[in-house]
């Protein structure tokens, strides 16, 4: 069985591409993301299979998913584990042996037909079977587990065990695609059929999403050594061919040196990373290509037919239309009702530090009195998921949400996922982005939100400079230097961001209605269809996939 591709393949696009992701956010009933890197994934499949590309997903099958974000009896962010059953996946009656820890482990692999949900075909494996003992079943329990080793085995099973189950499908990858370093194992698997890391190196290309060292996993290479990592490859030529200045290994630098090249997510973040492995020897090139997000998965259809025939009544009373229904959920979950002709602005997303979800009330007094204003009212939405076991960020969310309790036109929502992220993007005005600068390496979340007619109000980081035309179609947060101390960073952005709201976006908002609905206009066509995800997943086949084999793509430095 090698077909998996119920299309005809285009022929521009006929390279057989194997894409790995740790995540895949495809349908709100699918739960195996945790966030961008998901969502991102998630509209690169969608993309894959409306340019009718020959391109297979690799994922994992979480069987607790991320996690399910509710609340406890105090209110507070609770942590829920749930088993996830999907029958509406196909048993492809594949299985495959990885050893881990020097133990076979049995991987299971399942298909997300590509009908289902309009995606390129998606192979999701599952440690979690029967013929497994119970600490090998864990494996596959959940994403980004908190146990180190329990990591190292999920990135086994990715890597070495879709590279089998590949095999098994007799489906020849020409390119194996690595979403961010989690699936490296796989070049060892491949370098057992090569025993060439030259010709390992001609198959695999690389994608880098994060400047954050959180995002760069390193591991003891003895421990990788031991659990399986290398494949059985003998240390000596590890650390010969990756140069390995100590006993730690890197998964970033790993991957730049085993892929023929590899790109970051925005121009900025192109260069960002060139500039944080510029001492890397013999890495491969990294180029950029900007993320993108899926405009017919995203977008609300009635709000493109409206602004088709430009007229500016209809758009703005489809918006309304918009912020109604999730303001039904608001007042579901916190039973407070907003209002639709109130300013709401939404910061929504990971909360994770760097990417301040406290900014905006770094002056409370200010705050306070910003929110307070009964001439100019606004309505603020917080949403996002911490990382279960961050205990900073889940802190920050309690309190925030325990300030909102205090006023009705402050919101703090749960269940932050495909459905409640559609909803807040539709029914957004401004959508708020604010990382400390060069942290954030794309932010789509801002590209489907202004596919919405939302307003960006966002730090110059990740995609924002490509797109931003000050004043027309989104505002800017002017950057601070990166070098400051991180306190004197936050209050001087806090500044900007609220003489910014103070001055501009609020005033324009209830005092210029017109020039308010062209910007909303301006917002929508201006990101499509430069950053829909039909152009990036052609520029990946254009960049990436069928990058010339004649050029000298690897070079000591960049």
């Amino acid at each position: 069985m090698n077909n998996l591709h119920p299309y005809t393949i285009d022929e521009k696009y006929s390279t057989k591409v194997a894409y790995f992701s740790m995540e895949f956010a495809i349908h709100q009933a699918l739960k195996i993301y945790s966030g961008g890197l998901g969502f991102l994934s998630g509209s690169h499949m969608r993309s894959a299979y409306e340019l009718k590309q020959n391109v297979i997903g690799i994922g994992i099958l979480w069987s607790y998913g991320y996690y399910d974000q509710g609340r406890d009896e105090h209110r507070n962010l609770k942590v829920d584990f749930r088993r996830k059953r999907y029958y509406f996946l196909e048993d492809l009656n594949i299985s495959v042996t990885v050893m881990i820890n020097a133990k076979p482990v049995v991987v299971k692999a399942h298909l997300l037909p590509s009908n289902l949900f309009g995606t390129a075909p998606v192979i999701l494996l599952s440690t979690d079977v029967e013929e497994n003992d119970y600490l090998s079943r864990t494996i596959t329990h959940k994403l980004y587990d908190s146990n180190n080793e329990t990591r190292i085995a999920q990135e086994i099973v990715l890597g070495i065990g879709g590279v089998k189950v590949l095999e098994a499908l007799q489906y020849q990858a020409e390119v194996f695609h690595m979403n961010e370093g989690h699936s490296l194992p796989l070049a060892f698997e491949l370098y057992h059929q090569y025993q060439d890391f030259q010709k390992v190196k001609e198959k695999v290309v690389f994608t880098t999403h994060t400047p954050e060292s959180a995002g760069n996993e390193e591991h003891n290479i003895y421990l990788l050594h031991k659990m399986g990592f290398f494949n059985g490859v003998p240390l000596e030529t590890i650390q010969s061919f990756f140069e390995l200045p100590n006993d730690q290994f890197s998964l970033t630098v790993g991957a730049l040196k085993i892929a023929k090249r590899a790109n970051g997510v925005s121009k900025m973040h192109g260069e960002v990373a060139n500039e944080m492995w510029k001492d890397v020897p013999n890495r491969c090139e990294i180029t950029y290509i900007t993320n993108a997000q899926n405009k017919s998965y995203w977008t609300d259809k009635e709000l493109i037919k409206v602004l088709s025939e430009h007229e500016d009544y209809s758009l703005e009373a489809r918006k309304k239309h918009l912020k109604r229904l999730l303001f039904d959920e608001i007042a579901n979950q916190t039973g407070k009702m907003f209002d639709p002709e109130v300013l709401t602005i939404v910061w929504a997303r990971r909360f994770a530090d760097y990417k301040r979800p406290g900014l905006l009330k770094y002056d409370f007094e200010r705050f306070v009195k910003l929110i307070s204003n009964t001439t100019m009212p606004v309505q603020i939405v917080w949403a996002g998921k911490p990382y279960p076991f961050d205990t900073g960020a889940i802190n920050l969310f309690n309190e925030i949400f325990h300030i909102a309790r205090n006023y009705k036109n402050i919101a703090v929502l749960v269940g932050y996922e495909l459905r409640l992220s559609m909803m807040l993007k539709k029914g957004a005005d401004v959508w708020l982005n604010t990382p400390r600068i060069t942290r954030e390496a794309s932010g789509t979340s801002g590209m489907s939100a202004a596919m919405n007619g939302a307003i960006n109000v966002s730090m110059p980081d990740g995609w924002h400079p490509e797109f931003c035309q000050e004043g027309v179609n989104s505002f800017t947060i002017p950057a601070v230097g990166k070098d400051l101390p991180i306190e004197e960073q936050d209050r001087r952005d806090n500044q900007s961001l609220m003489d910014i709201l103070e001055n501009k976006v609020i005033p324009v908002y209830y005092n210029d209605k017109k020039l308010w609905i062209e910007m909303m206009k301006n917002s929508i066509q201006g990101v499509i269809p430069a950053f829909d995800s039909g152009r990036m997943a052609h520029e990946y086949y254009l960049k990436l996939y069928d990058f010339p084999k004649n050029i000298n793509v690897c070079m000591n430095q960049v």
